[in-house]
């Protein structure tokens, strides 16, 4: 189908959905009618609209523009021309892409109506915004090893916080904090060089408080305590520090009705603008 036409058929549409929206009594809205003006001369209308309001009768001529660019004073002058030669009709003219300055001027001093009529572009349909708010506290848990027993032993404590940097990447600024680091633990007792255990994670962290306060972050030090760590076996530390990773996010949300706008029908003149509803 020619893309003129298809908007025609388009603009039809849509003011036929207008007529039944505003409960006037209206009746079918046509495509492509000729009409005879006193002329005799018989005009081509791209989209004839008739309804009554008030026990008035109204009798509407609309002109469709499929352009891609702002429509000038020329077919404004036009188009007054076939109203000029009808019989108690109004105009409206429909362009995609609006109007320039002088038609727009020119069709405020006669009364014509002129209007923007679209499918809607994405960012067009944004209708309000909900802003979220969101408060997390999260414990962690980070230990100091003992460098001199590290450094006697061979644990290349360096190469494993740059493997940690890749493994845990929303993690890292929060858990490479020297000189503590991140252990994964196979046994959350700590024993001493005999194997006498000293203290378990799991109790302290039973008397944790539920929320950070002004004690944290909270350091338990330890002068022979060993953890069973999954990726170097035993390891000496001397502190367990416990803290609270605190955030507040604000997310704004557009709300968008864009899957249930079928057209955008703005005034050129007012800068109204409607949204026509998918039906």
């Amino acid at each position: 189908m020619n893309p003129n036409t298809e908007y025609e058929l388009f603009t039809q549409e849509i003011y036929r959905q207008l007529g039944q929206a505003t409960k006037v009594n209206a009746a079918d809205v046509q495509h492509n009618v000729r009409l005879e003006g006193r002329s005799g001369q018989k005009h081509q209308i791209d989209v004839y609209w008739e309804y009554e309001k008030d026990g008035k009768t109204h009798r509407v001529a609309i002109e469709c523009k499929n352009y891609s660019r702002r429509i000038s004073l020329e077919k404004v002058c036009a188009f007054k021309g076939v109203l000029d030669d009808l019989d108690g009709i109004s105009g409206i003219m429909v362009s995609k892409v609006g109007f320039q300055k002088g038609a727009k001027k020119y069709a405020q001093q006669y009364g014509i109506s002129l209007k923007e009529l679209r499918i809607p572009c994405s960012g067009e349909t944004i209708i309000g915004e909900i802003e979220s708010h969101i408060h997390s506290e999260v414990l962690y848990t980070l230990f100091r090893p003992d460098e001199e027993w590290v450094a006697k032993n061979g644990i290349d404590i360096e190469r494993y916080r740059e493997q940690l940097k890749l493994l845990l990447i929303s993690r890292t600024e929060l858990w490479d904090t020297p000189p503590y680091i991140y252990l994964d633990w196979e046994t959350d007792i700590l024993r001493d060089s005999s194997g006498k255990t000293v203290a378990s994670l799991r109790e302290f962290e039973k008397h944790i408080p539920d929320h950070p306060t002004g004690d944290f972050p909270l350091i338990f030090k330890f002068d022979d305590a060993f953890l069973e760590s999954r990726v170097f076996g035993p390891i000496k530390i001397l502190e367990v520090l416990y803290d609270y990773n605190v955030k507040d996010d604000v997310k704004t949300i557009a709300l968008d009705a864009g899957d249930l706008v079928k057209a955008i029908l703005k005034d050129s003149q007012s800068d109204d603008t409607d949204f026509i509803a998918l039906h």
